[in-house]
């Protein structure tokens, strides 16, 4: 064993005095290393190296230990230092992979189109530009216009890729001299680790995160057998304050002993939308019951299909998913995006040219506007593989996709974005200096555009493991542009004995009547929903031992992203319990009920079909704006209003009244616009039932 040690390292020593009289490329031959019996191994170990890698598909990370034994022999082989770095690039590990490389090109003697090739990618994916340029056309020269895939082992070089690349490089150049301006923040110990974190979702309201990780302590708690580490699991983590709690794993039945994803999250953090490999690489949906996370159903064969359906997202009323999918009927190129209703019957759509192309898209969230698509695509001019894209639906089309930039997206791929309602943080996994180790989950904050920044002493912590990195903070000069969104959130309690109470709560536009959500509260009573604004809306609670209980929110087009908290208690139906009918709507001083007033008057028709003995007091009333006999008149003529409206809807006379009370039960204050617009209301009273 020491003779062998001794007469490997005289070759090695050999090998660098011949390197160092001049960069010569030094073969595995017996004239350059007399010693026989560590040649021999050195060979046997580069054969059975080059069987893993000329394997279809190459088996790199079997090959790479083979190599850098032969290595040891003789480190100044221009055939297998490519080899190595090709190996290390294509396991993911570009920074070991680019001296291997660079020095086989230093080496090599002749024309080596996969070697500068190689080199190039290596040399792109570092963002070196202009050195993967020079690279690309040393290997576009010697590129014969015909060159084929070999029949076994890693391609050979084709024109076609070479000359994508070399875009790809153009417009990294362009988008890097124009950075975006954000924070790049890693989210930290509590949630990463030292093996692969990805796919992040988010609530609306950035309580809650999930994610996927291939650390130990999985469900199936194994590595996966083609050595890419654990069992994918899908784990998640409260927000504290400004930090996020510890990830935790999401038990059975969510969690299986193969591999689980996250896909999505609902707005309200109620549905998950998960990716199994073990069902053939389907999408199937879980949600939040009283005793935790249902058995994942799978979506119907209009979404899965026989092919890979890889990545979703809800549509924030939650009515439609929007998913990739492989599948060649419909398809424009590979994989695509398309649009389909959960529970309709209509075959799913196309999202058409503007968004998928010939290559792939992947990655696909829609925000809470219900108009913004973020997704990433090989295909709109990247700056390496996957780039993430932002398109925006108006007028019936979309928007011709723009890339979220430098340094959001880099020379690999770059895929799983998604953002907060409010549209200033955004959530990925990329494999970054200073990480804790593979893939971690990073949050973004955009800054906005620049206008003459002044900087300040204030420093702002990036990504950090042993030392901490650290960039100043611009002041800024520009407002944050937002999406129209407003967060509402709260807690639905019994208002006798403020215990949390479960309900159904239906979203409705008042103009239009229609349907544009459902959600249930937690069983803790919480609920949170997205509302884009630009529009009256109508929120009913219903729970069977309980009166419904209705809410308006108008937000009208110039709201920009806000979040409100709305608290909201339920009265058992018992005589004496009240109702405010917050969407019943009359115009100025007048009795007269405007249109977007039908759909909670349809409701209170459908809790007096529904009770047959239930009987109701209409109760009208105003604030003090004008004289006690114009208050009263008018509450009185609006109490009978209601009551006609219900009467023409084949309620018998005799279970409903109409009183007026004017001025004299306000709720609140008179003395502010918002107090007396709180005091101008009709409700209803239970008499008996």
């Amino acid at each position: 064993m020491v003779n062998s040690t001794r007469f490997l390292l005289a070759c090695a020593l050999s090998a660098g005095t011949l390197l160092s009289a001049g960069a010569q490329n030094v073969p595995f031959t017996a004239d350059r290393f007399p010693y026989k019996e560590g040649l021999k191994a050195a060979q046997k170990a580069l054969k059975d190296g080059e069987d893993d890698y000329k394997d279809s598909p190459p088996r790199y990370a079997a090959a790479l230990p083979k190599f850098l034994e032969a290595q040891k022999l003789n480190p100044n082989n221009a055939a297998l230092n490519l080899r190595i770095g090709d190996c290390y690039l294509s396991l993911g590990d570009k920074a070991t992979a680019l001296p291997y490389l660079q020095k086989a090109a230093e080496l090599e003697t002749g024309p080596a189109p996969r070697t500068h090739y190689v080199l190039a990618r290596a040399l792109h994916l570092h963002a070196k530009w202009a050195e993967a340029l020079k690279e690309y056309e040393r290997a576009k020269a010697v590129v014969a216009a015909t060159a084929k895939k070999s029949k076994a082992g890693p391609a050979e070089v084709s024109p076609v890729e070479v000359a994508r690349h070399m875009a790809e490089c153009k417009i990294g150049q362009q988008l890097t001299a124009h950075p975006v301006r954000v924070f790049i923040d890693n989210l930290g110990p509590t949630v990463n680790t030292a093996e692969a974190e990805h796919s992040p979702v988010v609530t609306a309201d950035e309580s809650l995160l999930f994610l996927t990780s291939r650390r130990a302590g999985s469900l199936g708690g194994a590595k996966a057998s083609d050595g890419s580490g654990f069992t994918e699991d899908i784990y998640q983590a409260l927000r504290d304050g400004d930090a996020w709690g510890a990830a935790r794993t999401l038990n059975a039945p969510v969690n299986t002993a193969g591999h689980d994803a996250t896909a999505a999250i609902s707005p309200d953090g109620q549905r998950l939308l998960l990716h199994a490999e073990s069902n053939g690489g389907d999408l199937s949906e879980s949600r939040l019951t009283a005793n935790g996370w249902s058995k994942p159903r799978e979506l119907d064969s209009r979404i899965n299909t026989k092919y890979r359906e890889s990545s979703a997202t809800y549509s924030p009323d939650g009515r439609y998913v929007y998913f990739v999918s492989d599948k060649p009927e419909g398809s424009l190129g590979k994989r695509d995006i398309y649009k389909a209703e959960i529970d309709g019957r209509t075959p799913p759509q196309n999202l058409g040219g503007t968004i998928n192309t010939p290559f792939d898209e992947e990655g696909v969230f829609m925000q809470p506007d219900g108009k913004t698509l973020i997704f990433s695509s090989e295909g709109h001019g990247t700056m390496g593989g996957l780039d993430i894209f932002k398109s925006v639906y108006e007028n019936g089309k979309w928007s011709t996709p723009e890339n979220l930039g430098w340094p959001i997206n880099s020379p690999d791929d770059d895929v799983f974005f998604v953002t907060s309602a409010s549209g200033r943080y955004g959530y990925f996994a990329s494999d970054r200096p200073g990480g804790l180790g593979g893939r971690d989950i990073y949050r973004l904050t955009f800054l906005g555009p620049e206008k003459q920044p002044v900087l300040n002493q204030q420093e702002r912590l990036l990504a950090t493991r042993a030392v901490a990195v650290r960039q100043p903070i611009p002041v800024l000069s520009v407002p944050v542009v937002t999406p129209e969104v407003t967060i509402l959130k709260g807690t639905v309690t019994d208002i006798a004995s403020n215990q949390p109470v479960q309900a159904q709560i239906e979203v409705l536009d008042n103009m239009t009547g229609q349907t544009v959500a459902t959600l249930q509260t937690t069983p803790t009573g919480k609920y949170l929903v997205a509302l884009p604004s630009g529009t009256n809306y109508g929120l009913v609670l219903r729970n069977e031992a309980y009166l419904f209980h209705s809410e308006n929110v108008n937000l009208p087009p110039s709201t920009g992203y806000a979040e409100t908290a709305r608290n909201i208690r339920l009265q058992k139906m018992e005589a004496g319990s009240n109702i405010v009918l917050h969407n019943v709507f009359f115009d100025a001083g007048k009795a007269s009920m405007r249109p977007e007033s039908t759909a909670e008057l349809e409701r209170v028709v459908r809790l007096l079909n529904d009770s047959p003995k239930l009987k109701l007091q209409v109760c009208g009333h105003t604030d003090e704006a004008s004289s006690i006999d114009a208050n009263q008149s008018l509450s009185e003529r609006r109490a009978q209003a209601i009551t006609t409206y219900l009467i023409q809807h084949k309620i018998k006379p005799e279970r409903v009244t109409a009183t007026g009370y004017g001025a004299t039960v306000p709720l609140t204050s008179n003395k502010s616009d918002a107090g007396r617009q709180y005091n101008r209301r009709t409700e209803f009273k239970v008499v008996s039932r």
